[in-house]
């Protein structure tokens, strides 16, 4: 009897290791510091060219436009997606892998990804102790006396601001701010007028491959009546829902409790 209960734990533990998926394609960037911190980078075979974070990984194109001869030469076994309109279920099909969609647009929501990643690369345990070390940061984040209002500039020409369905909008509100913004997309264009009807006491304008060299605000002759604390942010931390977004979170909520201009 102890040799057949032994014998089906044995069997339990392989099958289990053998659900797992062993071969990524990441074509969702913001999803890889999850695999970073999970420790299982080295199960990702393929990544975009935005994502320096796997010098191994084989590079697929953009994640708008990833190459799908590319992607099934490395015969993954599972690839993590962000939007359906660049990688559809149908191209899936045809590479033979399962999908993983990343679409978490607040911290509430990484957490929900981090504990389906750590389900499907079969490391639960680790997966628990990062939600904890994430809810860390989340714990020492401390109230806002007076809510600032901010705007967030996605890309200087056009101007182009965060919306409510941006990732920009829950760590201004976990910070202790209110992100100000026309509409409930991730992304909208605004006008200059709207930015100084607003009357924002922050503006975080980011710096990255979607705004490579944007002029300081207050240095621009639109803005000489804008009347707030700009501060530049780095695209790649501010703009991907991963867990660098508790940090910046954190972060951010010091600027706003010490009325900083240092981020």
């Amino acid at each position: 009897m102890m040799f057949r209960s032994l014998w089906v734990l044995i069997v339990l533990v392989f099958a289990a290791e053998a659900a797992a998926y062993d071969r990524v394609v990441l074509l969702a960037p913001a999803a890889g510091d999850l695999f970073q911190r999970l420790g299982q980078a080295h199960k990702v075979v393929g990544v975009t060219r935005s994502n320096e974070d796997f010098p191994d990984a084989l590079r697929l194109g953009s994640h708008i436009k990833p190459n799908l001869e590319l992607i099934k030469s490395l015969d993954p076994d599972l690839i993590v997606v962000a939007s359906e309109r660049f990688f559809s279920a149908e191209m899936a099909r045809l590479v033979g892998a399962d999908v993983f969609w990343y679409q978490p647009v607040t911290l509430d929501g990484v957490l929900t990804e981090l504990a389906r990643l750590g389900t499907a690369l079969d490391c639960r345990r680790r997966a628990n102790a990062v939600a904890a070390e994430l809810q860390q940061l989340r714990q020492q984040i401390k109230p806002v006396s007076a809510r600032p209002r901010v705007v967030y500039e996605v890309t200087e020409m056009p101007l182009t601001v965060a919306g409510k369905g941006n990732i920009a909008a829950d760590i201004v509100a976990a910070a202790g701010g209110q992100l100000v913004t026309p509409s409930s997309r991730k992304l909208v264009k605004f006008s200059i007028e709207g930015v100084l009807m607003s009357q924002p006491d922050y503006y975080l304008y980011q710096q990255g491959p979607m705004n490579p060299s944007p002029t300081p605000p207050l240095r621009r002759s639109h803005y000489r009546h804008l009347n707030a604390t700009a501060l530049k942010v780095d695209q790649l931390r501010f703009s991907r829902a991963n867990g660098h977004s508790f940090s910046v979170a954190l972060d951010l909520n010091q600027v706003f409790l010490h009325q900083g201009d240092n981020l």
